[in-house]
């Protein structure tokens, strides 16, 4: 529909296109010129209202299908309309608006047709009701704007000829691909930048995790753009797409049946895909094919499966013909919607409940609008017989099911109003320069004026005003309309009414954080999905602990789900790949999240650590009594003929070795990890050393007492004491260079156990500590090997008996703490080593001082010389 502004007086007019459908007349050079209303400043339009359907569906046909056998109306557009009528009356009763100037307007219809969109641009460069373009005699019917939409390709026809003329134009609804500079250099959108609400689109899908689509398309220069230069881009933001299809093309007279077949194959495509959601990317009659979707599935006894999410962008409206009013709206249900951000005009309802078909005799869209919503008929003449529902006239617009008319404003007819608007504000800075030349006759102002209509698209692209509503209207350097949009979710209802619920924006002019917001909680998705959010991927998201690999021949949104390797975490859905936990967790069993590790150490107050420390302060008590019965009976025989001073320093090494345990229980410190080891070394050394000293010692005794022997020299407490004191200095020295060169440390060790951090002393030095323990060894090798080689002696003087079989335990233990000490992590691998310890020093403690406890307590009448002087006196 175009709306033309223009003055009486030679002054330019402004044009509005706004095509609401109107079918095509026989005559292709008549214009429907439908409404027209005179007045200092002219508005026209031409407007593309109808279409003429063959019924090719063969619906069944309604009494009063005569009324659109050839006309269909779409009801809603006719909103457009009297929005654009509502804005000129606002704006002639507002004194301060235009002074000593009204508007009037014309409205025409294009019958959404090529050829009628080019015959009614060139008409408004005619003398009115003469068709010769270029020349134009008639005072009202110079152009100064023109206001097309909402069709694209009526704007882009329109532009063809008025930018010939540098006529400024104002583009709403579905803006064309005008790729001539001259061209679009007069062209202003009340539509913003196209990108952002892609930006908008795609944050929504990310939003919802919506990573599997299809996309249907109208096959013309703005679908190919959207396909060529805007779904990369959300291939580029994660999404896939399960169909890219063109809608098949459209025919409102001929190939009727082709078309069926076409949309047949379409809606079998949409059916069968596994993607819930559809992105629609038409025009504003788009969804009134959409709705036959139900109608050919009936037709063609396809299953019906209702239930996809339909996303569709803000050049589209809900639309529809009268024959669709009885049609279910479900398959709409719940869909999205961006529409230009609109509010509700102040006093529009109002204006929109006066409409009277028998009151508005100027309106020559009127009656077909109400014909065709109240499916009702005017008589033509008196002598007419009376028609199958007469239309009384007095029939209510606001009793009309909102998917005929919605009497709220919607984003189009805003756009329409703010257009009317800007104009006015243009003209009224125009008109302001007569004040400027008051002494100039009335003559000379006019002709002043035309010259000055060259600047009007010079103000037109830098206008800014606030409407009605309080909002700016304003456009870009690219003169895009400055403004956001409303994310709209259509909810339809049994009895045919249709609710546009607001439930989001997108601003790339509000401040950060508030560009993007959605109130997900308020969206009623397609009843399919039982109120819940919708999922639309390709395969089933991969769960926590798995990870995403990729399909050999699919798209990047379908994935099979591996579950994660060992030691590995996935803590979140649909992650690429696992990853390692930090040094202080550890994954789970389910692999799906980090668990903090524990602190673990050999404590005092665990059941092991008890035990060990219960054993421990035992046999140090044992040690301790033993000690305290050898002091008591120093002088007794047995005492004194077992080497009265290596007993009693063995007995305090064995005393030492099981307290010198305890200093491994309990949390590592820096005096116990430096006491610890080195301790343990000196004072085993010493116990050790003593056994060596003993076993020599009894097997010198034997040897001396051979007649002719010269052993007696080496038999005595010399040697005993050199033998201590130089295997004591030999462990103490290698003590002392562990301790300079690589001193033991307490340590946190995270990797040994899996679910603990073990709190342990480092030993510094392997080499250091095992050369410690080696020593040790190799005392204990020689002690076995002389107390084996002297088990044989006679039993008056023979205790290498119960040495060997001491140095045997003691060998064995140690022997077999070397693979058990490897093979074992944490507080185990110390519980190790103090069990070795208890395990040989109790070795020793028992088999080497017992039978003498047993004579000394038990059997004291064998304690005496001549008692140890017989044979086999121990049994």
């Amino acid at each position: 529909m175009i709306f033309i502004l223009s003055f009486v007086m030679l002054l330019p007019s402004a044009v509005c296109y706004v095509p609401v459908a109107k079918c095509i007349i026989s005559d292709s050079r008549k214009i429907n010129h439908k409404y027209y209303q005179s007045g200092d400043v002219i508005i026209a339009g031409i407007s593309s209202q109808s279409y003429r359907f063959s019924n090719p569906l063969n619906f069944e046909r309604h009494p009063a299908s005569e009324l659109f056998d050839d006309l269909i109306f779409v009801t809603q557009t006719y909103q457009h309309i009297l929005a654009f009528v509502f804005a000129v009356k606002e704006i002639n009763e507002n004194i301060q608006m235009l002074n000593n100037v009204s508007l009037g307007f014309n409205i025409y219809n294009d019958y959404f047709t090529g050829s009628l969109t080019y015959l009614a641009s060139l008409e408004l460069l005619s003398t009115r009701d003469k068709f010769i373009p270029n020349y134009k005699c008639d005072v009202q019917g110079i152009t100064v704007a023109v206001i097309g939409g909402p069709n694209s390709k009526a704007c882009l026809f329109m532009a063809t000829i008025l930018s010939i003329y540098k006529i400024p134009q104002l583009g709403y609804g579905s803006s064309p691909l005008i790729n001539d500079p001259s061209q679009q250099a007069f062209f202003q959108w009340m539509f913003p930048n196209r990108n952002q609400q892609y930006m908008g689109m795609l944050q929504l899908l990310l939003l919802f995790r919506w990573t599997w689509i299809g996309v249907i398309f109208i096959h013309d220069d703005n679908g190919l753009r959207f396909v060529q230069n805007e779904l990369p881009k959300f291939s580029q933001g994660g999404v896939c797409f399960d169909f890219i299809e063109p809608l098949p093309t459209l025919y409102f007279k001929t190939g009727i049946h082709e078309m069926i077949e076409s949309w047949v194959k379409t809606y079998q495509l949409i059916i069968s895909s596994t993607a819930n959601v559809v992105f629609l990317h038409g025009e504003i009659h788009t969804t009134i094919f959409l709705r036959m979707f139900p109608q050919i599935s009936e037709l063609e006894n396809i299953p019906m499966k209702a239930g996809k999410v339909w996303i569709m962008t803000a050049q589209m409206e809900f639309t529809s013909v009268p024959f669709q009013q009885t049609w279910d709206l479900d398959i709409l249900h719940g869909t999205l919607i961006f529409a230009i951000h609109s509010q509700d005009v102040v006093g529009f309802q109002n204006f929109l409940q006066r409409r009277n078909p028998n009151m508005e005799t100027t309106d020559g869209f009127i009656k077909d609008f109400w014909k065709q919503a109240f499916l009702c008929s005017f008589s033509t003449s008196l002598e007419e017989e009376i028609v199958w529902n007469h239309c009384s006239g007095e029939e209510k617009l606001e009793a009309l099911p909102r998917s005929v008319f919605d009497m709220r404003i919607t984003s189009h007819s805003y756009s329409i109003y703010n257009a009317v608007y800007a104009v006015s504000h243009v003209l009224q800075s125009m008109t302001s320069l007569k004040f400027k030349y008051r002494t100039i006759s009335e003559e000379g102002q006019k002709k002043l004026l035309k010259q000055q209509l060259w600047q009007f698209h010079h103000y037109l692209r830098k206008v800014s005003f606030n409407n009605s509503v309080g909002e700016i209207i304003s456009f870009d350097e690219n003169g895009n309309l400055e403004a956001g949009f409303d994310i709209i979710n259509w909810v339809t209802f049994p009895n045919l009414s249709l609710h546009r619920v607001k439930v989001g924006r997108f601003d790339l002019r509000a401040p950060k954080g508030q560009v993007f917001s959605v109130n997900a909680d308020s969206i009623k998705w397609p009843r399919k999905f039982s109120q819940a959010q919708p999922l639309s991927l390709c395969n089933d998201p991969c769960h926590k602990g798995h990870s995403k690999t990729k399909k050999e021949g699919k798209p990047f949104c379908c994935y099979n789900c591996l579950p994660c390797p060992r030691g590995k975490v996935s803590v979140q859905m649909d992650l690429e790949f696992c990853y390692q936990c930090p040094e202080d967790h550890y994954p789970s069993k389910t692999q799906d999240q980090c668990i903090p590790k524990e602190i673990s150490f050999l404590s005092f107050h665990e059941p092991l650590g008890i035990t060990l420390t219960i054993f421990a302060l035992l046999f140090s008590s044992s040690t301790a009594l033993v000690l305290t019965v050898f002091i008591q009976h120093k002088d007794t025989p047995i005492v004194k003929a077992n080497n009265q001073d290596l007993s009693y320093i063995l007995l305090v090494s064995l005393l030492l070795s099981f307290l010198c345990s305890l200093l491994f229980i309990g949390q590592p410190q820096m005096t116990t990890c430096l006491l610890r080891q080195t301790a343990f070394g000196i004072i085993f050394s010493v116990a050790v050393s003593c056994v060596v000293a003993k076993t020599l010692t009894v097997v010198l005794a034997f040897m001396a007492t051979r007649p002719g022997s010269q052993m007696k020299s080496w038999v005595g407490k010399r040697l005993a004491l050199f033998i201590v004191l130089s295997c004591s200095f030999i462990q103490t020295s290698l003590c002392t260079v562990w301790l300079v060169s690589s001193a033991p440390f307490p340590d946190l060790d995270m990797y040994s156990l899996p679910t603990e951090m073990v709190l342990e002393c480092n030993e510094g030095s392997p080499v250091m500590f095992y050369c410690v323990l080696g020593f040790i060894g190799l005392l204990a090798m020689i002690s076995f090997s002389v107390a084996f080689l002297g088990r044989n002696l006679p039993d008056s003087f023979n205790e290498a008996k119960f040495i060997t079989l001491s140095m045997l335990l003691f060998c064995s233990v140690w022997i077999s703490f070397v693979p058990a000490y490897q093979s074992t992590k944490g507080k185990y691998m110390v519980a190790v080593e103090i069990f070795s310890i208890l395990a040989s020093s109790a070795g020793l403690l028992v088999l080497i001082f017992s039978p003498k406890v047993y004579i000394i307590l038990i059997r004291p009448e064998l304690n005496n010389r001549q008692q140890l002087m017989q044979k086999n006196i121990i049994k």
